[in-house]
């Protein structure tokens, strides 16, 4: 399953998804991954959480991306929520028109895998589409 957390640049995004993420680490009985642009959050999430600064790895592209998930499930069996911070951003998917294809691609992984996604979306709720709309969880 995928959720997204949708709003303008500068609406807020970030510190709802860290919000949420710090809230969930309590109930957590698997682990739970948070991918970012940056280490700049890494004090602000609770010391259980698994940081990946996705900048490091050189995703060049959207598909690059998803097999970087793939790895990432690979190796942690006890994956139980994934979650976003940038979405566009880290999966290189500013001004692209393959949001919807990838959002798709990732929530039938983690229907697979049986964890969750949630994901900050730098978009205005109208911008997105019908199928995209479904998956909002908070719109700023």
């Amino acid at each position: 399953m995928v959720q997204l957390i949708v709003g303008k640049k500068g609406k807020g995004k970030t510190k709802v998804i860290l919000d949420m993420v710090n809230n969930e680490i309590k109930n957590a009985s698997g682990s739970i991954v948070y991918l970012d642009k940056s280490m700049d959050h890494m004090y602000e999430l609770n010391n259980k959480v698994r940081l990946i600064n996705v900048s490091d790895y050189g995703i060049a592209n959207a598909d690059e991306f998803i097999g970087f998930i793939r790895g990432i499930i690979s190796q942690d069996h006890d994956l139980e929520q994934v979650y976003f911070d940038g979405f566009l951003k880290i999966a290189c998917l500013e001004n692209s028109d393959r949001i919807e294809e990838v959002v798709n691609k990732l929530s039938d992984i983690s229907e697979k895998y049986n964890f969750k996604i949630i994901a900050s979306v730098s978009l205005d709720e109208s911008d997105l589409s019908d199928s995209l709309k479904s998956k909002i969880a908070v719109s700023l």
